[in-house]
């Protein structure tokens, strides 16, 4: 698979005319062509990244990409990441062979590493070995490239960690049915909106490999007859969803949940502010009550894979629902809007 060149590795494509429909996907793995054959999935991809910190950790002869079986064993049983679900991740979007906004990605998986007081990680062979995994894959039109880099195995030397990094490429699945609409529960995160200041240890906002919770938010909104759930602050507060950004519309207003109250900084929000603004709207940061997202002209929660995902009802309240608007936020998250 060819990638494009570094506009889609760094922002999103300018605005589509408001209206601009997604181009047709091809058939999800298992379904059938019009000819009623059999579409077989595509081999996932796995590269193991041994200079995740620099060619100063590398042994003898040791590559620092290594392309790997991913049906194979790989990872050790006493690895921290497996142990004690320390360590860091990222998904990232590719869209018809573009990579979406890979240096936010990694620029934040930094962030998330430096919160975890992991070493200072080589961005650059983060960023070769996401272009080989795309380039190694079949052609697919929506693939979903994860980054997980680990605190290493156990039993290293005392103050020393020695990271291990993979990266794994596979088709992304069928969103189609969430971007039309999903249904969302509000839950209770336990923690206040001011917790990355008063208690950084709970690493609020690092997008860690511990995501039981996130899991079981999700399982319990299941449970509640909704497809999705948004975290709500012990102090009141709307934040994001357990794998998403939230994004609210108020009149001509675009708003979102700061960083600040522990939330992580989207990367498809900032493709999708680039193209509000871009067409003269306004986009703000601040803290919203669950009850002011249910009352608002529309409500959505972005990720790099399901793109933009409408919601249609909050707690059971019905929230207006804008699908030429939400195609666009697609189109802007996907990079296929037209120049």
């Amino acid at each position: 698979m060819t990638t494009a060149s570094s506009p889609s590795d760094h922002a999103a494509a300018a605005p589509a005319a408001p209206g601009a429909a997604v181009p047709s996907a091809a058939p999800a793995p298992g379904t059938t062509t019009s000819s009623d054959a059999p579409v077989a999935p595509a081999a996932p991809v796995l590269l193991l990244v041994p200079g995740i910190i620099g060619p100063s950790a590398l042994g003898a002869g040791e590559e620092p990409i290594v392309l790997a079986d991913a049906t194979a064993p790989q990872l050790r049983v006493t690895d921290l990441g497996v142990t004690r679900g320390e360590g860091a991740f990222e998904t990232i979007g590719v869209f018809d062979g573009r990579i979406m906004a890979l240096a936010p990605h990694l620029e934040r998986l930094q962030r998330s590493a430096t919160m975890m007081e992991l070493p200072e990680l080589d961005l650059d062979v983060l960023a070769q070995a996401v272009r080989r995994a795309v380039d190694e894959h079949a052609d697919v039109p929506e693939l979903l490239v994860r980054i997980f880099v680990s605190s290493g195995p156990e039993g290293g030397a005392p103050g020393i960690v020695r990271p291990t990094a993979w990266i794994h490429a596979k088709a992304a699945p069928d969103y189609s049915g969430e971007r039309a609409g999903i249904r969302v529960v509000a839950l209770d995160r336990g923690i206040p909106s001011t917790a990355p200041q008063t208690s950084p240890w709970l690493l609020a906002g690092a997008k860690t490999m511990s995501y039981a919770i996130n899991m079981a938010m999700i399982r319990e909104a299941e449970r509640r007859d909704a497809q999705d759930a948004l975290f709500v602050s012990s102090d009141g507060y709307a934040l994001e969803g357990p794998t998403s950004t939230l994004l609210v519309r108020r009149g001509d207003t675009f708003t979102t949940t700061p960083a600040s109250a522990g939330v992580l900084p989207g990367t498809s929000l900032g493709s999708v502010v680039t193209g509000l603004r871009a067409g003269g709207l306004d986009c703000t940061e601040e803290l919203l009550t669950p009850a002011e997202v249910a009352a608002s002209d529309g409500a959505w929660l972005l990720s790099s894979g399901r793109l933009a995902a409408p919601i249609t009802h909050l707690d059971g309240i019905a929230l207006p629902v804008d699908m030429e608007l939400s195609r666009r936020f697609c189109d802007l998250i996907a990079g296929r809007a037209d120049a």
